[in-house]
């Protein structure tokens, strides 16, 4: 399935015997639907319809549609004459010329000039509602294909993404005994020094423990911090967070939540990862991996 970007765009102009229709359509990202309309008033009772149709395509983002519409300038055969307005001019006429003999009687350029003596042709609004709607089809056609193409470059980014953090997992997982190993043999050798000092006889005073009990008490600890600064387990949840992320990006469709979520796993593993790393190496993959899901995160929060 496709996966759709909640950033579009989309414009279409269509001539009607009425006049001429355009619709526009852009959106940004948003937690849901938010739509937002720009019509003029004597047009507004076609925003149901609209509102309805966009429903019927998107599920996320702040939509804002704007529908205009261009009156034709009316030929001779759609202008008529207000006979009643004309008879009302005359009748009113007589009665002032009654009053005032002289004045000079309207002239047939200053009655084709008055405000309603030349009517437009009524337009059809079952007809123009017809139109409208088809306009808002072919708009939205192109405004979906517009964040489908936003979509597929989106997911493209957060592929590569995907891909660099999974060859840092593999690069690091088999170097994480080898570390912690290192890493318990140095604890092991400088407690072991420290307690050699700690344990030599100052005068007739006995150490404590024997060398043998010291030594295994050092195993014990160095063992269990061993234990506790091991990331092979939040290694694997990471290997198992992005190989779900791949899977949520080729199911595509509304991906957007459920990758969010993903995001906010992916970076709980690898803030784990950074305050347990005991050496340079995972710090620094910690740090790679975070910079990766910020990266990640941005993306998702345009995706539908």
């Amino acid at each position: 399935m496709t996966i759709y970007s909640m950033t579009g765009y989309a414009v279409s102009t269509r001539e009607s015997t009425a006049g001429t229709i355009t619709v526009e359509l852009k959106s940004v990202n948003s937690r849901f639907l938010d739509l937002q309309f720009r019509i003029n008033d004597d047009l507004r009772s076609v925003e149901p319809a609209l509102r309805e149709a966009i429903m019927g395509r998107l599920v996320r983002g702040k939509v804002e549609c704007r529908l205009s519409f261009g009156r034709k300038v009316a030929g001779g055969s759609t202008q008529a004459l207000n006979a009643g307005l004309i008879n009302g001019l005359a009748a009113m006429q007589d009665q002032l010329r009654a009053q005032f003999p002289d004045a000079p009687p309207l002239s047939v350029n200053e009655l084709l000039r008055w405000p309603g003596v030349i009517e437009e042709a009524e337009i059809s609004q079952e007809s123009l509602q017809a139109d409208i709607l088809a306009s808002m089809t072919q708009t939205l056609d192109a405004f979906v294909d517009s964040r489908a193409r936003e979509g597929a470059a989106l997911q493209a980014v957060i592929l590569a993404r995907v891909d660099a953090m999974e060859a840092i997992v593999q690069r690091i997982t088999p170097l994480v005994p080898q570390l912690v190993a290192q890493f318990q043999q140095k604890a092991t050798d400088r407690m072991t020094e420290a307690l050699g000092l700690a344990t030599q006889k100052e005068g007739n005073v006995a150490p404590t423990l024997s060398r043998e009990e010291s030594l295994e008490r050092i195993r014990q600890e160095v063992t269990l911090y061993g234990i506790r600064i091991d990331i092979a387990e939040e290694l694997a949840r990471l290997a198992t967070h992005l190989s779900e992320t791949r899977h949520i990006l080729k199911k595509g469709g509304q991906v957007g939540k459920r990758l969010d979520f993903m995001m906010q796993e992916l970076n709980r593993e690898a803030n784990t990862v950074g305050s347990k790393a005991a050496m340079k190496e995972l710090a620094d993959a910690s740090m790679e991996l975070k910079l990766l899901i910020d990266q990640m995160r941005e993306q998702v929060q345009n995706l539908e």
